[in-house]
Order: structure tokens, then C-alpha cells, then sequence
């Protein structure tokens, strides 16, 4: 099993930037969300070319995150029974080939089963990326490891908002070239990444039973029900809504889309990157409370910006949430879960992200029906205040 030094060992550690397996699974966290962030620029261009109704545009989302909340668990209990590289190295390069089909498709359905298979290459990578993090380092580091990968995570959707939106201008099927990456970076996983993988060699339904068991933790429940919650906001609104009110209403190009979307994830990573510092300063449910008034916040003002530039003003305390909520809560999801069933815990975790990613543009779609495009914010305040409440009892 992977020997994790603590207390006065930490101390006489190499910094954390010059560890090569940390850099190496820094390159897997790259790719993680490549398609999440490129992608969505290019909606109102996929709308048209394809004949989409705009309330059906979110689907691509959560078709692509549908196999993360399915096999998300299952991966991870494969993971700790075989190892991470085993499970991570095939999904890196299944998600590299069907996203490059993806470029290829000139059909929504086909479009559809193309990120299917994708979100099934995807469907172990933000997991396994954390439960790597979680094997080499605990306490205090640990946090300020996930802390730098939510930042490298956050900086990379900014980068690839952009490039998104700049390859959409030319074509709507463009950024999904991006995923050729994922190729790569599978070969440098194989070669590069070497450290002793902690296995389980209890009998599979055993591992099963105990990844069960994670829904009946309350504490736990608690903080798989947060992480759901903010990202039916940031999917059901941000990602999927966000660029049509941008297209429609300021009738603004690709382009300027992935420009303010980049701005979300340039404060999440900022703000990511000092959660080690501030979790040192006051309480972790603290900051997660603090982070959905941010989102109820941005998202309430969002219908009130009448010039397109001051949208920047709710998609960075959107940011800023984000960059407080998601470290702290994987965290806490690792420190309450046992050492040979971390990646099973921290899967189901994932799971309940992609429920939230599942959920959100669905849910946020029947809202644009009833509501208009104002309605899918307003209803996303909404969320963030009931969750905010909720969080009282936390």
C-alpha cells in the first residue's frame, strides 16, 4: 500500500511542484473537463446547424455525464481492486477517439452516441484524479494538493472557453478536436506514472456493499448532496444557458461567449488556490455556506445586466464560489472515507456531480419553456437559497 507521511514527514517533503506523479495526474486533471468547457461556446451554432430546439441544446451535456453516474462508483471500485492506471490509461484513450468522432458527426443523434461513448472514457477521470491525489498526500497538503488541481482544472476550462469559442467561429464541430489530447497525455500516464497503488483484495461485492454504504454515512450523504447541488447550477445554468443569453440577447459571436465563460474558471482558480490557506482560518462549513450565497448572488443578477461586459461581474462570483466549495468538499469526502475504499467513496462523490450535470440542463431546459431564458437564473437563485437554508443543519 502507498506509504503517506503525516505531521514532521510532511515537513521534509519536496515541494508539491516538483513531485513528477503529481504533475503527471495535473496533466489527466487537463483533460477532465476539456469537453465541458470547449464545447458550449459553440451551442447556438450546433442550435442552428443541426436544427436543435434550444431547449433540447443541454442534452448534450447530459448525455455526455449520463455513463459518469452509472459507472462513476464502478470505476472506482475497479480502481482499488486493480490499480489507477489500469482504469484511467484505456478511458483516456477511449475519451480522445470518440470525442474525435465527434467532430465528424453532421446528425444530433449520432452527435449524442458519439459523447456517450465519450462520457464513458470520461466517466473515471475526475475521480481517479482525486483518489491519486489522496493516496500520495493527507492533512493540510492534501487539501492544498486538490486545491492546485481545482486551479489547474479551473485555469484549463478558462484556456479552453476560449479556444473553444475561437474554433466555433469557424465551424461548430472545431472543438471537439481538442479531445485528440487525451491521447497523449494516456501514453504519459502508462510510461511516466509509477508509485505503489494501494489494492483491495476483498471480494468485489464486498467493495460494492461498502460503496452502498457511503449513502448511509449522513455526513457524507451531506456533501455528495452539496457537490450535486452546485453543479446543477453551474451546468443547468452557467454552461448550458449562459452562451444562449449571450448569442440571443447581445447577439454576440462564439467567440465573446468563451471569453466571458473563461472568466468563471480564471476565479475559481484563484480562489482555489488559497483554500489551503483559508481552511486553516475557518470552519469547512463556513466556506461551502459562503460559496452558495455567492451563487445565489450571481445568478439572481444575471437577468438584470443590461450591457453584455458586466456579465463578467456574476460569472466571477460564480467563480469564486466554485473555487471555495468544490476542495473543500472533496476534502472532507477523503478524511471521512477509509484508505482502501477511497476511490470507491470519492467515485460515488463523482456520481452525484454528474447526477447534478444530469439534472441541471434538463431541469433548467423546462424551465427556459416555461419561464423564458430569465426564468432558468432566477430558478438557479432559487436553488442556491434553498440549499444555502438546507446548509444550516449541515
Amino acid at each position: 500500500m502507498c506509504q503517506v507521511s503525516t505531521g514532521s514527514q510532511q515537513k521534509k517533503q519536496m515541494p508539491l511542484y516538483k513531485d513528477k506523479n503529481l504533475l503527471i495526474i495535473y496533466t489527466v486533471s487537463l483533460i477532465t473537463f476539456l469537453v465541458l468547457a470547449s464545447v458550449p461556446p459553440a451551442f447556438p451554432k450546433i442550435i442552428q446547424a443541426l436544427k436543435v430546439p434550444p431547449q433540447k441544446v443541454g442534452l448534450l451535456i447530459s448525455v455526455f455525464s449520463l455513463p459518469s453516474l452509472v459507472l462513476g462508483p464502478v470505476v472506482g471500485v475497479m480502481a482499488d481492486r486493480v490499480g489507477r492506471k489500469k482504469i484511467l490509461v484505456p478511458s483516456l484513450v477511449l475519451f480522445g477517439i470518440a470525442g474525435t468522432a465527434c467532430a465528424f458527426a453532421r446528425d444530433f443523434n449520432l452527435l449524442l452516441l458519439f459523447l456517450f461513448l465519450q462520457g464513458i472514457g470520461g466517466a473515471s477521470l475526475y475521480s481517479l484524479t482525486i483518489a491519486l491525489i489522496s493516496d500520495l498526500y493527507s492533512g493540510v497538503r492534501r487539501t492544498t494538493a486538490i486545491g492546485y488541481n481545482t486551479s489547474i482544472i479551473t485555469a484549463s476550462m478558462a484556456i479552453y472557453s476560449i479556444i473553444g469559442g475561437a474554433l466555433a467561429v469557424m465551424g461548430w464541430y472545431y472543438p471537439f478536436l481538442l479531445s485528440l489530447a487525451a491521447i497523449p497525455v494516456a501514453l504519459l500516464v502508462w510510461f511516466g506514472l509509477k508509485y505503489p497503488e494501494p489494492r483491495v483484495e476483498k471480494p468485489l461485492k464486498v467493495n460494492l456493499l461498502n460503496a452502498s454504504k457511503s449513502l448511509k454515512n449522513t455526513q457524507l450523504l451531506r456533501l455528495f448532496m452539496v457537490s450535486m447541488a452546485q453543479f446543477v447550477l453551474i451546468y443547468g445554468a452557467i454552461r448550458t444557458y449562459l452562451p444562449l443569453l449571450i448569442a440571443y440577447s447581445f447577439k454576440s459571436s462564439s467567440l465573446i461567449i468563451g471569453l466571458i465563460l473563461a472568466t468563471l474558471p480564471v476565479a475559481t482558480s484563484i480562489t482555489a488556490s488559497q483554500v489551503g490557506r483559508l481552511a486553516m482560518r475557518f470552519p469547512e462549513t463556513t466556506l461551502i455556506r459562503a460559496s452558495f450565497a455567492f451563487y445565489a448572488l450571481a445568478l439572481f443578477s444575471v437577468p438584470c445586466v443590461s450591457n453584455i461586459w458586466l456579465l463578467l461581474i456574476p460569472t466571477v462570483m460564480f467563480g469564486i464560489g466554485f473555487g471555495l466549495c468544490s476542495p473543500i468538499v472533496l476534502t472532507l469526502v477523503a478524511s471521512r472515507a477509509s484508505k482502501e475504499y477511497l476511490a470507491t467513496v470519492i467515485s460515488v462523490n463523482g456520481a452525484f456531480c454528474n447526477l447534478g450535470r444530469i439534472i441541471g440542463p434538463l431541469l433548467m431546459g423546462v424551465v427556459l419553456s416555461i419561464g423564458g431564458i430569465s426564468g432558468v437564473f432566477y430558478a438557479g437563485a432559487g436553488i442556491a437559497i434553498a440549499t444555502l437554508v438546507i446548509l444550516k443543519y449541515f
